[in-house]
């Protein structure tokens, strides 16, 4: 059986099958787009191609819904599985589906974290396009990314960046024009500013985490299919009994698995690692969290706001720069380098020197989060929009 996610594997995977489906497709769209008259108040949202009602893109609109001066406009949500987010009182239409195409060719702004067009080219000059990305790249993104799909954002009007790397990575990767950086970090962002001791206590009583434990937020990037798409399975190195004998009676850990995983092969969850894969907002954990050990994942870099320890497991380091690529040598970027093996993790989090843990997630911060400041949702909103009619007349 052709499953979307398998579909998307084998265009992805095939440069004849991409080629075809770019050139047809966008020839198709953009002949639709031209008998297809904008509605200037019709917005279009994407989060993580249809996967979540979270991200930068919800960052944006509760801050457009907390102001009343943009309600005026219709924003359409498009999901994967809309009927997942009836509760939420959305106006949602199915991602990919022809409902999706023709309110994507009505709508007079997008906003998205990842894309739109689904590798074609349709966006009609009209449209005002925003994009904000969805985290500061290590490994190979885009159009570097022999993976990937086609990515052309020559035509984009604002792409958020977090720093003189972005823009780098951005102008090949993306094929994004200098002329549309905003420079303000990505809106998910926001709520990571300011954080209290207070705030680490309330989110701990939320997420019913013992506040007199160190807990460790386990995040690791996916893996590439094995098998030409039918999954995306992901087997770690890391027999968390062992961590369990160690750091037990103190710690605990939240498992956080990437969207894209279809399945942990080697993960058993109890009282000491409980699952979190499926929880919505990420800040939260991170917020909850006291040390984060992830792989190539840029949750790392979303997490250095925070100012506390990082711990890089690398178990296949080498393989992985080498087959899928990446922009920088994380061992010299990374505080403490990459550890490649699981009783090094555990060696790092036993013998924790917790003054220069923070100094080198800060060294982080300062050359990967450069714009973030805590507003880049009003600063994304006011570019697309333009400011509001009443502090015009001011």
């Amino acid at each position: 059986m052709l499953t979307k996610q398998k579909l998307i594997y084998q265009i992805k995977h095939h440069p004849a099958i991409r080629t075809t489906y770019e050139t047809l497709g966008s020839f198709a769209f953009t002949t639709m787009g031209k008998r297809t008259p904008l509605d200037e108040n019709l917005v279009l949202i994407v989060a993580n191609t249809g996967k979540n009602f979270s991200g930068s893109p919800r960052a944006i609109y509760d801050y457009m819904k907390s102001h009343k001066e943009y309600d005026k406009y219709r924003i359409v949500w498009a999901f994967n599985h809309p009927e997942n987010f009836q509760g939420e009182f959305l106006d949602v239409v199915y991602m990919d589906s022809p409902e999706y195409v023709q309110t994507a060719l009505r709508a007079k702004y997008w906003i998205t974290d990842n894309n739109i067009e689904r590798s074609l080219q349709f966006k009609n000059p009209e449209t005002k396009y925003l994009n904000t990305w969805h985290g500061v790249a290590l490994k190979t993104i885009g159009n570097d990314d022999k993976f990937s799909g086609t990515f052309d954002y020559s035509d984009i009007d604002y792409l958020c960046v977090s720093c003189e790397h972005d823009k780098r990575v951005y102008t090949t990767a993306l094929n994004a024009s200098p002329d549309c950086f905003l420079e303000c970090g990505m809106p998910r962002n926001d709520t990571l500013f300011g954080v209290s001791e207070g705030d680490r206590f309330d989110m701990r009583m939320k997420l019913d985490i013992p506040v007199d434990k160190k807990v460790i937020l386990f995040a690791p990037t996916w893996r590439d299919s094995v098998n030409g798409g039918d999954s995306f399975d992901l087997e770690i190195p890391v027999h968390f009994d062992r961590w369990r004998e160690v750091r037990g009676e103190d710690y605990m850990i939240m498992f956080r698995a990437h969207d894209r995983t279809s399945q942990l092969m080697n993960v058993t969850f109890d009282d000491f690692v409980v699952n979190y894969s499926t929880y919505d907002p990420l800040n939260d954990l991170m917020i909850a969290a006291d040390i984060l050990v992830t792989d190539y994942s840029s949750i790392c870099f979303d997490w250095s706001l925070l100012e506390k320890p990082f711990v890089c497991f690398g178990y296949d380091w080498e393989q992985y720069k080498e087959e899928r690529g990446v922009y920088f040598d994380a061992n010299e970027k990374y505080y403490g380098g990459v550890l490649k093996t699981e009783e090094e993790v555990l060696d790092r989090i036993r013998n924790m020197d917790w003054p220069a843990e923070i100094e080198g997630i800060r060294k982080l911060k300062e050359e990967f989060m450069t714009y973030s400041k805590g507003n880049a949702a009003e600063i994304c909103v006011k570019a697309l929009f333009g400011e509001p009619e009443e502090e015009q007349a001011e």
